[in-house]
């Protein structure tokens, strides 16, 4: 969509890049930008499985999902956006905690009565909670099924949805014995409200997600707030309500997308009518690529493999943020940065005191803003798959290290709910130049002796401290 920009678009931006660069020099606080209220409202918007390309601007399909579009066309579409897992648990975990996977421990995928992220590690919502927010997460949470580790104890004051994945229950296509040990239960506030989820409960989760993330925006306009949506999809099973069956003309995985969208353009109007469009900043992303072995049934990347991997097509989301007045709209960034990030950078921009324990993110508010003399603060991002820890990726995002590793490769995808065949594969010592060769496809580790010394300097360290076993 072409913008035409009017005069008040142009004073606004014009205040917006002076802000953004006291921002960016650690000068200015949220609470101190003009016109602003004195602590923004933070939405995050945080899909299952979804693929890079499964959305407009990003790719095109059969399907349209013109609210998503709507709100890049608002914002800045992050290119370069990267987690350090691709696998649910791990990138959720890092996603809230600000840390690598390595320093919480959270790996993979945890199952029904799983530990999940240590309560050690301060999470968003403890973090902009201290700081007089209403909190609220309506969706998947998948980083503790325990006493003391569920979202309401978690500094959550509201809360709705499944706590693990919507697989894990009594229909899983290969092994339903063993989840269906385990009834998938729907919760809200602590409160078990079906306890056993079923296939049409299933086609409503979008909906009812949605539906209380809009009321939460109503009921809490007049005071800051921080709203997490988790989205259950699109991750397998696929259920859509009536709303959206068959409208897509793209199978079940296209109606999905539209309701996905959908649910974007429910919580962006309520924003609108509740007068804080202004005063909201907005993220929207995945927990990590695509989940192809199950072909119809998932999305698509147009990067080396997918979830479960730490190829590209595993670990690079696509990623929109807007905040209507600082982040120039209808921009598209390169700048790298990770999920573990956000909650510095957030908690800069609200005013929020970070967590007295470690954390591995840093402040890139300069990167998201655009500041032209911004750099990465990170020499380097660590990624793993399970407890594996596989190779880093140069702060800048132009190199790639893979340490020597297995990963599973697809043989043959599924189709319409079955998945489908991995092999085994494995990849030496590689270097990529990610700049150059963005699929991963050519190492140039002689190439470039330096670089590659560099990143298996960083590599090294980062094993040592975090993988000492």
């Amino acid at each position: 969509m072409k913008r035409v920009y009017t005069r008040r678009d142009f004073l606004r931006l014009t205040a917006a890049s002076t802000a953004s660069a006291l921002f960016a020099s650690g000068g200015v606080s949220g609470s101190q930008i003009s016109g602003k209220r004195t602590k923004p409202n933070i939405v995050i918007i945080f899909l299952d499985d979804s693929g890079w390309s499964d959305f407009e601007p990003f790719g095109r399909h059969v399907y349209k999902t013109p609210n998503v579009e709507r709100l890049a066309d608002a914002g800045c579409r992050f290119t370069n956006f990267y987690v350090p897992q691709a696998v649910c648990s791990a990138s959720r975990a890092a996603l809230l905690s600000g840390c690598f996977p390595g320093r919480t421990k959270v790996f993979g995928a945890h199952g029904p009565k799983g530990a999940g992220l240590d309560p050690k590690f301060a999470i968003m919502s403890e973090v902009f909670g201290a700081n007089d927010y209403k909190t609220a997460i309506f969706g998947k949470w998948h980083i503790g099924d325990q006493d003391g580790r569920r979202p309401w104890d978690r500094g959550f004051d509201e809360s709705c949805g499944l706590l693990y994945s919507n697989d894990m229950w009594e229909h899983h296509p290969e092994n339903p014995t063993y989840w269906g040990k385990y009834p998938l239960q729907y919760y809200e506030n602590g409160r078990v409200t079906i306890e056993r989820v079923t296939k049409d409960d299933q086609t409503m989760l979008t909906t009812w997600y949605t539906d209380k993330a809009v009321d939460f925006i109503r009921r809490h306009r007049n005071v800051p707030f921080f709203l997490y949506v988790p989205h259950s999809m699109p991750h397998v099973p696929l259920f859509v309500s009536s709303k959206f069956a068959g409208r897509s003309g793209g199978g079940l995985y296209g109606d999905v997308m539209m309701e996905i969208d959908w649910s974007v353009g429910q919580i962006a109007q309520a924003l609108r009518d509740n007068g804080i469009e202004e005063d909201t900043l907005v993220v929207f992303s995945s927990d990590n690529g695509p989940w192809i072995s199950y072909g119809n049934h998932a999305g698509t990347t147009p990067y080396r493999e997918a979830k479960g991997t730490s190829f590209d097509g595993g670990v690079r989301s696509a990623c929109i943020i807007k905040y209507p007045g600082v982040i120039r709209p209808g921009t598209v960034s390169d700048r790298m940065f990770c999920t573990v990030d956000l909650l510095a950078t957030l908690a800069a921009v609200t005013g929020a005191r970070l967590p007295d324990n470690a954390i591995d993110g840093r402040n890139v508010w300069g990167l998201i803003t655009g500041q032209g003399q911004a750099t990465n603060p990170h020499d380097y991002y660590p990624f793993s798959t399970g407890g594996n820890f596989e190779g880093v990726i140069s702060g800048d995002g132009r190199w790639k290290l893979h340490l020597p590793h297995n990963y599973r490769t697809l043989v043959t995808p599924g189709a319409d709910g079955k998945p489908g065949r991995y092999k085994q594969a494995k990849i030496d010592l590689s270097l990529f130049d990610m700049q150059n060769d963005p699929y991963e496809t050519t190492d140039v580790k002689d190439r470039y002796p330096e670089v590659l010394a560099r990143l298996k300097g960083h590599a090294e360290r980062h094993k040592k401290t975090f993988y000492p076993g």
